[in-house]
């Protein structure tokens, strides 16, 4: 089936009350496409990686209150897991969706990944293309855009990302719910491929 991009009763789902109501229309709005989203994007990342890929789209099982405010697909070598490795996601908050290279907490070699970072700054500072944003929690919505970050910033965010447990180290786009590009699947799977392609060196780089 062809992946016809995102719309914004997609973006909706997180407006729905209640868990169990707002989980079920997860399941059937989103899932599906991630699941489209995800065959593609893992053969792509096969190829470009050189390593086995997999697929993990979000269950959010923990949840027994509190309904999820954003879901999201992640891909990375691990078939058991992908939280204790460098992956890949897309996913969606109520008025974006994320595209990231993520390094989160559960990292067991944060600090080592942030030391490579830093001692390679200018192919990473490089790699990082200026309309990309960064985020240190993926929890958060907000993230900070590199052309505004800048070469000081990226530092300052790759030293506290080394030194402090919970920081955290997301890098790519943002892509606003109104934005004409997710009604297009085909050009929204482009810019996916895109993003994860140039941010391929940082990922190699964090495997070293």
């Amino acid at each position: 089936m062809q992946f016809n991009g995102f719309t914004q009763n997609d973006f909706d789902t997180f407006k729905i009350d209640g868990l169990d109501e707002r989980m079920e229309a997860i399941r059937t709005r989103i899932r599906p496409k991630f699941e489209q989203i995800g065959q593609s994007i893992t053969q792509e990342m096969e190829i470009l990686t050189g390593n086995e890929m997999n697929l993990h789209i979000a269950k959010h099982a923990r949840r027994t209150v509190n309904p999820p405010k954003d879901t999201w697909m992640a891909i990375c070598h691990d078939k058991r897991g992908y939280k204790k490795h460098p992956h890949f996601q897309v996913g969606l908050f109520d008025d974006h969706l994320f595209i990231w290279l993520a390094f989160i907490y559960e990292l067991p070699n944060k600090s080592e990944i942030a030391s490579k970072f830093l001692n390679h700054f200018d192919e990473v500072n490089h790699t990082i293309q200026p309309d990309y944003v960064i985020s240190q929690d993926h929890m958060k919505k907000d993230a900070q855009p590199m052309d505004s970050l800048g070469e000081k910033g990226l530092k300052e965010t790759l030293k506290r990302f080394e030194s402090v447990k919970k920081a955290e180290f997301l890098v790519g786009q943002h892509i606003a719910a109104f934005d004409p590009l997710l009604n297009d699947g085909e050009a929204l799977m482009k810019v996916i491929q895109s993003t994860f392609k140039t941010l391929l060196p940082l990922y190699k780089l964090s495997l070293k």
